[in-house]
């Protein structure tokens, strides 16, 4: 197994998870992509996708007729690839990129980068095949691979970090990356959160 080097960038750079159940409540998708784009002037930014509805379609088929959990993992991840496209066409100044490299270009360009993590993911395969790993775990991977200080978790709700991620999400996120979880109804604090973040 192979993980690629973390691309070097000025500053480490704020990870942004922006999961696809914002896109049950109303509006919130482009209060999003607002608050980001403001964000993005105080720090750089990596936006992780989460699988929203495309990787509910995995999981509904799944259930229905059955996959093997190496085919349904990749699957739900070719799902974030999918909601990175409409993120991607969103947020104003921000550029889909597939790896490190790109991510680094991007932030150098003073851009945001917007993961689709499959190519990622294939290559260094460190997350096990199983719906215990979600795009969460796929945000804390990259929050650890590129050295971040602060991972951001955008949900239709907020709560306790430990309820709201999936089982492998603590274990695959290393010491020392704070971890904030902003709701719908929050998303107008990122700006802030990211301007505070030691860096």
């Amino acid at each position: 197994m192979t993980i690629p080097v973390r691309p070097t960038v000025p500053d480490a750079p704020v990870i942004v998870k922006v999961g696809g159940g914002l896109l049950t409540v109303p509006g919130a998708l482009d209060r999003a992509a607002s608050a980001l784009t403001t964000a993005s002037s105080h720090r750089p930014l990596v936006v992780v996708p989460g699988g929203g509805p495309f990787a509910d379609t995995v999981r509904r088929f799944d259930a229905e007729h059955g996959l093997a959990p190496e085919s349904a993992h990749w699957m739900a991840i070719l799902g974030q690839d999918q909601y990175a496209y409409v993120l991607a066409e969103r947020i104003p100044g921000a550029s889909l990129v597939h790896g490190p490299d790109g991510i680094a270009a991007e932030l150098a360009a003073r851009r945001i980068a917007i993961l689709a993590p499959y190519r990622w993911m294939r290559d260094a395969d460190v997350l096990p095949h199983s719906w215990d790993a979600t795009g969460d775990s796929v945000a804390a991977f990259v929050a650890g691979a590129l050295d971040a200080n602060l991972l951001v978790l955008l949900k239709p709700a907020a709560g306790p970090v430990g309820e709201l991620t999936d089982r492998c999400f603590s274990d695959t996120l290393p010491a020392g990356i704070s971890v904030m979880v902003l709701g719908a109804s929050d998303v107008e604090r990122l700006p802030e959160l990211v301007r505070r973040a030691p860096g």
